[in-house]
Parts: C-alpha cells; structure tokens; sequence
C-alpha cells in the first residue's frame, strides 16, 4: 500500500502541552535548615540535591484534598486538615466552592472552600464542565452556572484556576509552616493531580493548564482509581495477595463514580499490576442523596414550608445528613428482615431542623425530623443501585475472561457509606434463594468489600506516592480505537468510483479518509515499550505537518474515516524542519515538479492519563509532537 501523498496524509502525534516532569532545577545544593510545625521546631533537616516534596491534589466534584511527603522521609505522608473559614474545624477535605463578589471578579474578590456563607451565590461542580462528552446531572444547571460566571466574566476554566490557585496557595502557606522558609526556598516540589479515568483527553489536558495557571509547574496526572488502587493494594498485607488476583477498584465520589479492575502480576521484588478491564462510570454520587433528601422533605413538609425555612436551618439539616446519615445508614434487605439485623437499635433516624413547630402528621417532634428506615432505603437505593450495576459489569467482565475477582476496593467519600458496603456485599455473597427445586449450578466465588482506611483520602494518598515512587501498573487497556485516515492508490471494484481523485504528485488515481487503526480499545499498553508508527510525507514548501487524530469507541473499528462512529480526539502539529536535510529525499514527477519526502516515525507512550508522542527519523528523536484538542 502506498502510503498517503500531500492532501490526504494523516499523520499521528500528541503530547500533552506541557511536559511531564517534576518541578524541580537542574540541581540543589545541599543545605540545613529548621522546620516548623505551628511554633514548635522540629528536627533539623539535611536537603540534597535528590529531595523533594511531592504533593498530590484530589480536584473532586464537590470536594478536593491534599497531601504532601517529603522524599526524606517516604512514610509521612500529610494530609491537609486545616482551611481557610473552617473555624479551627478539621477536615481531611474543603468543599469545591467558590463565591465571587458580582460587583468586579477580580482574583482577590472570591471566597473558597468553607468560606462562602450559606447565603452566597456559588460556583459548584465546576469539574463536570471540563469533560463535554460526559452528561452533566440534572442537579446541575448549566444555565445559572453560566449566569454566575458572566456576572463576573470569568470562564470554567478561570473559575477552577482561581478555585485552584487559592488552593495552591493555602498548600505552599502550610507546607512552609511545616518545614520551614529556608526548606521550601530550596527544595523542589512535584504536583500530581487526580483526574477521572473516563475523562477525554481534553478534559486531562485542560485540569493541567487550570493547574499550571493556578501555579502548580509541571504537572502530571494520574487516574482517580489508579491512585487509589496504588494506596490501597500497597497496603493490603502481601501474604493475602495473590499472583492473578484481580480486584475492581471504586471511587465512589460526591459527584460520580469511577471504576478500574485490577491484577496482581508480580508481587516480588515489589508489587506490579496491570488494568484488566476498559475504566467505567457514571453520575451516581452522594451529591444525589443530598438531593434526594431534600425532594423527601419537601413532599413532606410541603414545598412552601420547606422552601421556607431559614438558611441556616437548613444548612444544619444537610450537614448532619451529609456527615452523620449518609456515611452511617446501613443496607436493609425487607424481603427478609425488618433490619434489626444490622445492629442499629434506632427505629427512626432524627434530623435536626432548629425552629420547625412540631407536627404530629409530618413526624415533626422538638426541632427534628424523624425518619423511618424504609424511607431511607427508599432516598439510597435508586444511587446505590447504579454503583452496584458499575460494579457488576467490571466483574462480570472479568470473569468472562476467565479471571478471579478477589475483592472490590471502595473509597472516596461515598465509599464510606455503610449501606453501600453492606448492599454489594448482599449482591455479591449472598447465598442463593431458597426453592424446593435444588440449584444445581455451583455457587460463584465470594467477592470481598473492602473499605480501607482513609477511605475518602485514598486517592490524594496514592498520587503521593506515584509521585514519590512512579508507577506501579505494567500495562493499561486502551479507552478507545486510535488511528488516523490516509490515502491509497484506488482499486477498481475495491473502492467507490465517485470517491477517487487525481494526485499530481503520485500520478495516479487515490482514494482517501481511510482509517489505520494504530490501537485497539481494550488493547493492553505499556508505558515502558513505546508503540511506533512509521509514516511516509511528501512536501513542496512548508514542513508543519497538522492532521488529526481519530478515535473510535465501537466494538470493531470501521475502516473509514466517514464512519458516525469516527471521531476526532484533537489536531496535531509536527514540525519536521528541525529533521536534517539530508534525510529528506528529492523526488520529480513527469512534468519536471519537484518535492521532497521523508520517512519518520511517531513514538506513542502512555501513562496514567497522558498520551505522549515523539518524533523520530533514522531511530534519532527530533522532538515532541503537539496536540489541539477538539
């Protein structure tokens, strides 16, 4: 085949616009300083040229953590537990929030965090905005969130970079108050944000530019499940993992959760996995219970009453619901049991509502709401039920592989959750139903739920250490079909007529929007072993190459480009003038035209939640290869 002449060529390249590397110089000298914790010095600390902090962000929908470890000391890992507004209170986590004063939204004029009042128009889940292709939630109206952010002309992307640079600022002043100005003056910091493993490309690149605005240097990226699975696997006892063991790993969030399956490959010298299943997810997170909760009390107490009550009433409600309710309610099965099984002695869970008259009919007694367990079941199950079917599919595709599912990892936030602990253990280990016609099919394995602790931190904790200690995952499943179109000599009988057109430079009839799949969904990559595409390019005068990349999410890639199914990732560019010339061969059709050609290759890796591109010629690097997302 011959390979695709001016027009038609589509060559393949991406890299995320910004480097993946630490922030830290080309080198440090060595130096002793004196740390602080508060007022109270600490040890005295000797920092080389090799030390560095590592702080890993965990920008969530509805909350964001932090924490920090410095390589002097691998094992301390610091998670962030005091905020601006938070009232001396300490949270392992701070609301994504933001509150701009209307009158000029400039960067001084916003609060953050716990610092908005229960009164103040905020920005929320912002986060959900930087992925289009991912549906955004009915509790989320893209309307008011726009009306919000013209009162003060800013975008979504100004909106998270300031969310994030107060952020980043509140981290540096802690840090600093840890170990000291003369430390933080001379040792390197290397960020490392969490995105979601469903996240486009676009998505992944955009996170990094608000971060690198908000002035964390050199950012890279590490899947939201992937750093769980990195914390939580690292601390499971090894003699209980097995070589072969898979387990589904879920980031049950405010907003969405997040799914990736896991095996075990290797457990000497050190622990090794390998993605064993495509990352899935959806909108199913606590956010939803909040909501739910509010539409019972409404239907309740009636909209008017309800819609009614002071601010303050009601964020007290919702914070004992939030922190109180949601994390400890436990799974009834009222098929079989009334729930006294699950060791709770209270009938009726109560919830505060300060100044609500009493209310016989409503179940309204002394400035509480009291509610039954059914109607708790009734507000969880139609969220939890979706978590559950996530988790069904990443095990049911394992297992139709032929792989042992040895367990399902829960963190983030709604993680914590006792009924939907309780709920998939049900789903997945309990014995069949009785019937007078014996079951002669054998019983599927157990499938272990496991809440480790610091469950809501998980994820903030392992991008600690992908940090500090690089990747522990072998290899990664492809999220789609990779490929880029190019042109062919057109074949009678092979290819429609009306499609083909003349090349003056090939002097032949051609035929384009081919598609090379260069990736298959589902395939296994490795970062470690770059996988090579070797192209073939013609040219009269410029040497800026730009085409795009395509990518394909049905279960066979269709062959051409014109396929609904086809679609574009992002634009790339390369810059061939730096190449030589001498590699370049000169070529002359038979009218006396002249051009150039040039065989290169494009070296793909990927990680985490990068694709990084090279361009090679002759086995010699010649630079990166940019990419404008679409």
């Amino acid at each position: 085949m011959i390979q695709p002449p001016t027009d038609a060529f589509a060559n393949l390249g991406i890299s995320a616009p910004v480097p993946l590397v630490c922030s830290s110089g080309s080198s440090v000298a060595s130096s002793t300083t004196l740390g602080l914790v508060g007022d109270i010095p600490t040890a005295i600390t000797t920092v080389t040229a090799a030390d560095r902090l590592v702080v890993g962000v965990d920008f969530g929908t509805t909350y964001s953590g932090v924490a920090a470890v410095y390589s002097g000391t691998p094992d301390d890992i610091e998670v962030i537990k005091t905020w601006p507004g938070g009232n001396g209170i300490t949270s392992d986590k701070v609301p994504t929030e933001i509150s701009y004063t209307p009158s000029t939204g400039n960067a001084s004029s916003y609060r953050w965090g716990f610092q908005p009042t229960p009164t103040s128009p905020r920005l929320r889940c912002l986060k959900l905005f930087l992925d289009r292709n991912q549906k955004i939630p009915n509790y989320v109206s893209p309307l008011e969130t726009a009306t919000l952010l013209r009162g003060v002309n800013k975008s979504v992307l100004d909106a998270i970079s300031d969310y994030l640079g107060a952020l980043h600022a509140h981290t540096i002043t802690t840090l600093t108050r840890r170990y000291g100005i003369s430390f933080m003056a001379i040792t390197p910091i290397t960020w490392v944000l969490t995105v979601p493993a469903v996240w486009s490309d676009a998505a992944k690149t955009a996170t990094r530019h608000a971060a690198e605005r908000a002035g964390m240097k050199s950012p890279r990226l590490i899947s939201e499940p992937e750093a769980a699975a990195v914390y939580t696997l690292k601390a499971i006892q090894p003699n209980t993992l097995s070589v072969g063991d898979h387990f589904v790993v879920c980031d049950a969030g405010g907003g969405t959760a997040d799914l990736i399956s896991y095996e075990i490959v290797a457990l000497e010298p050190d622990l090794k996995l390998a993605e064993s299943s495509i990352g899935t997810g959806g909108l199913c997170g606590s956010v939803l219970l909040n909501y739910a909760f509010e539409e019972h009390c409404r239907k309740r107490l009636g909209r008017g009453v309800y819609n009614g009550l002071k601010p303050k009433t009601r964020a007290m409600a919702m914070k004992y619901w939030d922190e109180y309710v949601k994390r400890n309610f436990k799974y009834i099965n009222s098929a079989t049991s009334d729930g006294s099984e699950d060791g709770e002695d209270e009938e009726e869970i109560s919830v505060p509502f300060p100044g609500l008259p009493d209310d016989e009919e409503k179940r309204v007694e002394s400035g509480f709401l009291m509610l039954k367990k059914d109607e708790l079941r009734d507000i969880f199950e139609p969220v939890v039920e979706q978590v559950v079917d996530l988790c069904e599919d990443q095990v049911e595709t394992i297992r139709r592989k032929g792989g042992k599912v040895k367990g399902i990892v829960l963190v983030g936030g709604f993680g914590q959750s006792n009924y939907l602990y309780n709920r998939l253990d049900s789903h997945f280990n309990s014995p069949p139903p009785y019937g007078e016609t014996p079951i002669s099919i054998a019983p599927l394995p157990k499938v272990e739920i496991m809440q480790p602790l610091y469950a809501w931190t998980a994820v903030v904790r392992g991008a600690v250490l992908r940090g500090l200690e690089g990747s522990i995952i072998a290899s990664r499943k492809a999220r789609y079909h990779y490929g880029t179109s190019y042109a062919t000599v057109w074949e009678e009988g092979k290819h429609p007529k009306a499609e083909r057109y003349w090349s003056p430079l090939w002097e032949r009839w051609m035929i384009d929007d081919r598609m090379e799949w260069h990736i298959n969904r589902g395939q296994s990559i490795s970062e470690n072993t770059p996988i090579r595409f070797h192209y073939t390019r013609n040219f009269e005068s410029s040497l800026i190459v730009e085409e795009e990349l395509m990518i394909c999410e049905s279960a066979i890639a269709p062959m051409t480009r014109k396929d609904q199914s086809v679609r574009p990732l992002c634009t790339l560019k390369t810059d061939l003038s730096t190449v030589p010339k001498k590699e370049f061969t000169r070529l002359e059709t038979s009218d006396g035209r002249v051009f150039m050609n040039l065989d290169f290759a494009l070296e793909l890796r990927v990680d985490s939640a990068s694709l990084m591109f090279e361009l090679k010629v002759k086995g010699i690097s010649y630079g990166s290869v940019t990419a404008t997302f679409h």
